[in-house]
């Protein structure tokens, strides 16, 4: 998807995985000051989805582009800053998973405390049917478990309803799979010595996914590096009430 007019320099990436179009409204917002490419990727490998990212912005963008990831989009987009570093001129990243195991936890722990006994009982119940083989209809799912998921990563929000063009559940299994696994063996955070361009991590302080996981080791590891906390904020700065504002405020300084 194209947002705005020529030259492309801003692209922005999905997380999930498997959850393009959440990052709609944020294309949009940008697009009467930048050119955005949004791509809606379907690989089901992150070797697969670099690749796809990689013939996107050579075809459609103007490199050395922007690159914004969001939750999975920003370990994707810290990978290919460090892969192809003369393609990209900064990357941010928004609401990051943490990059070294020890930090992730308690991430789940955190979620179900904000959830009633209903919903932590509905969230079980899908789960279990989502590891099922045999289960039909999985895509529905995947969203109910995600939208659960959202109340609980959400301080905040203006609004309940998701831009998600389609929710992957097969996708999100195979890539999370082997995402886990780079993170497990230091691999992850291992690209960061790699990478070349300004790094900026814009992270809520409500976001079950720990700051201090994003923080810590990307300073200790990269050169140019910038962390911004945002108060009264969880998963999804752009839906916040008391964030949205000063998150594309920032947006907009760090795109010059």
């Amino acid at each position: 998807m194209k947002y705005g007019s020529k030259p492309y320099n801003v692209a922005i990436i999905h997380g999930g995985p498997g959850a393009p179009g959440e990052m709609a409204p944020l294309a949009q917002e940008l697009s009467g000051d930048f050119g955005i490419i949004e791509p809606l990727q379907i690989a089901n490998t992150i070797e697969g989805q670099l690749q796809e990212l990689h013939n996107i912005l050579v075809k459609h963008g103007n490199p050395p582009v922007y690159l914004i990831g969001h939750s999975w989009g920003a370990w994707l987009v810290y990978i290919y800053a460090a892969l192809y570093p003369a393609l990209v001129k900064k990357i941010i990243l928004i609401s990051s998973g943490p990059f070294e195991e020890k930090d992730s936890r308690n991430i789940m722990q955190t979620r179900l405390n904000r959830l009633t006994n209903k919903e932590k009982s509905e969230l079980s119940a899908i789960q279990k049917e989502l590891s099922d083989p045999f289960a039909g209809n999985k895509s529905k799912l995947f969203k109910q478990f995600a939208e659960l998921l959202s109340k609980a990563d959400s301080f905040d929000p203006l609004t309940s309803e998701s831009c998600i063009i389609e929710y992957q559940p097969d996708i999100f299994q195979s890539i999370w799979n082997e995402a886990s696994k780079l993170r497990k063996s230091g691999k992850l955070i291992g690209f960061g010595k790699r990478i070349k361009c300004p790094v900026v991590a814009i992270h809520g302080d409500y976001d079950p996914h720990p700051a201090e996981g994003v923080k810590i080791p990307l300073s200790e590891t990269l050169d140019k590096f910038k962390f911004i906390l945002l108060k009264k904020c969880g998963h999804y700065p752009w839906n916040e009430k008391n964030a949205f504002n000063e998150f594309y405020k920032i947006l907009r300084k760090e795109i010059k």
